[in-house]
């Protein structure tokens, strides 16, 4: 009986520890397992997910209703107008104040890809000059960012742009987000939103 024991705990730990299959967290369709923030405008055309300025000009978020803590995410975004926008990872929200960490969606020279605390320390990290111009302003771009434990990293178009160790973001919990910048005149296409879950052990 205790070696059967002993290899059902070792089962379950070799379980827990694998990754998950990558999942489309955006249905094509419509917005389940999403929560709009705000008076800005989130809506599906075409099999894509788009965010557009509404009349206040406000900050604008749309979070997942799931929280995630380590992660391999992939999205493709499509800046039209100004496309000022972004990806929140473990993040919590009151009202549109967001409390997390920004990995940015920007125009060119914006800093696309860096990574941006929210009502905290401000930028974290920036990419490199010469690797921004990797963002296609007027195309399809690639999206991948990998969240585990305390670090951070974020590819464009298959180019990494930062990577970072951080204690503070190791500690914390929430939800994916994508924001509309302020301002007004934003619109940013969303498409192939995918996700696959890491272990929580390393």
């Amino acid at each position: 009986m205790k070696k059967i024991t002993i290899l059902l705990a070792a089962t379950f730990i070799a379980v827990s520890t694998m990754a998950q299959k990558p999942v489309y967290i955006f249905n094509g369709k419509d917005l389940t397992g999403w929560t709009a923030h705000g008076t800005e405008k989130w809506y599906v055309e075409n099999g894509e997910l788009i965010c557009e300025s509404g009349p206040d000009k406000g900050y604008g978020y749309l979070s997942t209703d799931k929280h995630y803590k380590n992660f391999i995410l992939t999205v493709k975004f499509k800046e039209e107008a100004n496309g000022n926008s972004g990806i929140f990872i473990r993040s919590s929200i009151d009202g549109t104040t967001i409390s997390g960490w920004q990995v940015e969606v920007a125009p060119a020279g914006m800093h696309t890809g860096g990574i941006y605390e929210s009502y905290g320390r401000g930028w974290l990290i920036q990419p490199k000059p010469e690797d921004e111009k990797m963002l296609n302003a007027t195309g399809w771009n690639t999206m991948k960012i990998k969240v585990n434990g305390d670090e951070v990293t974020s590819w464009l178009n298959g180019k990494e742009m930062v990577h970072i160790k951080d204690e503070k973001i190791g500690q914390g919990v929430g939800f994916i987000a994508l924001q509309i910048h302020d301002g007004g005149g934003i619109k940013v296409r969303w498409k192939d939103l995918k996700i696959q879950e890491l272990p929580t052990l390393k």
